[in-house]
Formats: C-alpha cells, sequence, structure tokens
C-alpha cells in the first residue's frame, strides 16, 4: 500500500506539469508549445497524468529510439504501475485480457507473426490498383454531389474503412456499426462503461464473422484466422480479439491522416503545388512519409513500463515507473530534421517514427503509406481547385481524442 504524501511531496507532485499538454489552437499542426519547451529545456523529465500519478516523459529522438527497442521496457497494461491514457484504458485493463498490442514477447511474438504475411510491402502494393479505383470512385461520387462536402465522410473515412473490409473480409454494409463502437474509445473522457459497452459489442460482432468464415472460408484475413483457430494456434478469444484490433486501428488512424494532411495541403499551398503536378511515385511516398513526421497523429505518447532500472538521457528510471514516449517530438527533432516545423514533401523523412520503431511498430504501416500516397496523389490533380469551404479556426480538431485529426473538413471547389 502507497504510504501518503507528505505536504512537501505532496507540493512537488503538484508543481510536475500535466500530460498531455494543450496545443495552440492558432497553430493547429504544431506540437504544444509546452512540450516542445520541454523537450528543449529538459528532454527527460517528470510528467502528471489524470490520476495523479506521475512519469518520465523522454522527447529526444535518439533515446525514444532507444526506448522502442529496450527490452527492459513492458507495454503490459496489466502491471502495476503503468501509465494509463485515462480511466477507462486503466479499468478495461483490469477486467479484459490483453491484445497483442499489450504484450510482451514471446506472447507478442507469438501473435504478431500470424498476422505479419498479409502487411508484408509487395502484398500490400499489389492492393494499389484496388485502392487506386477505390478512391476514384469515391471523389467521382464527391464531383457528382452538392458543394460544400465534408472530406471526413466523402473519403477520409469510407476509404480505409472500405479497404480494411476488403482485407478483413467484413461486410462494408456494417461500417456505421463498426466505426461508431470503434470512435468510442478514441476520446480522453470517455467512460469505462462506455468502453466496455462498445468493445463488448464489437467482440460479439466479429464472433459471428469467425463463425462465417469457418463455415465459408475465402482469401482474407478473418478466413486465415478462423483457420489459426482451428489448427490450435490460437484461442477463439485470441483470433476474435486480432479480427476487432485489425478493424478498428485498420481505419481509423489513415482515416485521420487523410483528412488533417489534406487540411495541412490546403494551408500549404507551395506543397500541395509539388503533389499535385507529380505522377512520380518516389514524390507522392516522400510526400506521404513528411506528412506523417509532420502530423504524427498519435498524439498521446506511447506508455511503458520500466521492468527494470535503467538510464534514459542521464536520468535513473527506476523499476516500476512509466515511461511515456511523445513521437510528435521526436519527429520534430531539429538534429535529424532540420527546421521541424516546416512542411517540406521533398525532405527525406523516412526515419520518422509516426509508427513507432522496435518489435511493436505499427503492422499496418505499409499499406497507411499506400493509402496516403494514392489519396494525396489522386485528390489535388482531380479536383485543382479544392479550398475549404470555413476558416481555419472553425475546424474542430480532435484535441481531446487519442488520435488527433479533425471531427470535419468542409471543401469546396
Amino acid at each position: 500500500m502507497t504510504s501518503p504524501l507528505s505536504p512537501l511531496d505532496r507540493q512537488a507532485v503538484e508543481e510536475i506539469a500535466e500530460f498531455p499538454m494543450p496545443r495552440d489552437s492558432a497553430c493547429p499542426f504544431d506540437p504544444p508549445p509546452a512540450l516542445r519547451q520541454r523537450d528543449a529545456d529538459e528532454p527527460v523529465s517528470k510528467v502528471r497524468l489524470w490520476d495523479g500519478s506521475t512519469h518520465w516523459l523522454v522527447t529526444r529522438y535518439e533515446d525514444q529510439r532507444a526506448l522502442y527497442g529496450d527490452q527492459r521496457l513492458s507495454v503490459d497494461t496489466t502491471r502495476a504501475g503503468f501509465p494509463y491514457l485515462n480511466e477507462a484504458f486503466r479499468e478495461v485493463a483490469a477486467k479484459t485480457p490483453p491484445s497483442f498490442l499489450n504484450m510482451d514477447d514471446p506472447d507478442h511474438a507469438r501473435i504478431r507473426r500470424m498476422v505479419t504475411a498479409p502487411f508484408a510491402i509487395k502484398r500490400i502494393e499489389a492492393l494499389r490498383p484496388a485502392i487506386q479505383r477505390m478512391t476514384d470512385e469515391l471523389i467521382d461520387k464527391m464531383l457528382a454531389g452538392p458543394k460544400p462536402v465534408d472530406l471526413v465522410e466523402a473519403l477520409a473515412l469510407p476509404l480505409p474503412s472500405l479497404v480494411i473490409c476488403e482485407l478483413l473480409g467484413v461486410p462494408y454494409d456494417d461500417h456505421d456499426f463498426f466505426q461508431s463502437n470503434s470512435k468510442v474509445g478514441l476520446r480522453r473522457d470517455v467512460t469505462p462503461e462506455a468502453v466496455r459497452a462498445a468493445s463488448g459489442a464489437l467482440f460479439q460482432y466479429l464472433d459471428r464473422q469467425l463463425d462465417r468464415k469457418i463455415a465459408e472460408p475465402a482469401d482474407d484475413m478473418l478466413s486465415e484466422l478462423g483457420a489459426r483457430f482451428q489448427a490450435g494456434d490460437l484461442t477463439r478469444q485470441e483470433a476474435v480479439m486480432l479480427g476487432q484490433l485489425l478493424l478498428g486501428a485498420g481505419h481509423e488512424t489513415s482515416a485521420n491522416m487523410i483528412a488533417l494532411g489534406v487540411l495541412a495541403f490546403l494551408e500549404h499551398p507551395d506543397q500541395l503545388a509539388i503533389v499535385r503536378d507529380t505522377d512520380d511515385p518516389k514524390v507522392l511516398a516522400s510526400a506521404a512519409d513528411e506528412m506523417l513526421r509532420y502530423l504524427t497523429v498519435v498524439h498521446n505518447g506511447q506508455r511503458r513500463l520500466a521492468l527494470e532500472d535503467l538510464e534514459v538521457g542521464g536520468q535513473l528510471v527506476r523499476a516500476g515507473e512509466g515511461v511515456i514516449i511523445p513521437g510528435a517530438t521526436g519527429n520534430w527533432d531539429a538534429g535529424l530534421f532540420p527546421e521541424p516545423e516546416k512542411l517540406d514533401v521533398t525532405r527525406d523523412a523516412r526515419r520518422h517514427m509516426a509508427f513507432g520503431f522496435g518489435i511493436h511498430q505499427c503492422l499496418g504501416q505499409p499499406l497507411a503509406r499506400l493509402e496516403l500516397q494514392v489519396v494525396y496523389g489522386t485528390l489535388f490533380r482531380r479536383i485543382p481547385e479544392l479550398r475549404l469551404a470555413a476558416e481555419l479556426e472553425k475546424i474542430p480538431f480532435k484535441d481531446d481524442g487519442i488520435v488527433y485529426g479533425v471531427y470535419e473538413l468542409p471543401v469546396t471547389w
């Protein structure tokens, strides 16, 4: 049982900066000013979370990269002292089995290798014609409809949803159901009850879909998970939870990157022109990576727990202490990315860590990159007059979200 804090200790805790830190509404693409200042002044320091607990904040690129590869850090959210994002995450971690995202090796490696093959670069690249067709069809529908249009609803959300439904093997007709339930857990202020209800509904849905694929297998990932379950490689719960994870993660982050990236391009017409006027896949690939670096939509920091004492940036992190790794500061490290506040699609941004790094690096990054390349390379070419239909100050940003983005993006042409 933790001893009560003395008055001096309590005052010291209260003076520690809170995390996450607020963004400047005048600079919505930038990391929070206080976070950048912390990076400049004290790149390894303590911050206070929503529940009053204090943890280490590590902001420098090289330190972050080293931590991502350090086996002395755990992603297991069931361990005491883990730096939970909110109360809902803490409650869910205590009452439900972890997904493979929150497993350490060897369990993590065992499950991850079962879903690695469908995301291999060559297999994902083979999807380019299909993703191009989907993108063109959605833009056709935009052009044929009324103006202005909400780009989130017209393109940014449906495209990755269509793609992940195709890959996973679930009906796109169910997209309203899984989109509405997936987004429940993406707000920092969500209640544990709401998360449990939404997660339970998604689990039951994927459980029924798994039965369907076991009975009538097809060439899709859910059928593969069903085969793995039947072979004894996965438990039924593991198979369903993997399907649930892939369904949610497969559309939410990409949807936010598409919409927020389009907005950033509209606010940087010189960079937009480079993307609009090229058909060079290398230029489009560079633009997608630069936008991933520039925006870093997973903006509440990756969370870890130290299993042993370790040194980071001259500071001793003791076993049992939490560590938070905010990707935005690493991706804006001027030592690696000169003038990081400048959006420059011609720079080599491939070393960004928008997808993390190490054994827990995002499995779907080849797919996310491909979707961004196709959308950015198609939208502005097909609608060169595209422009905002509202003032930037009126755009509703997801400051309260786990994934940064915009709730809606009214555009016209």
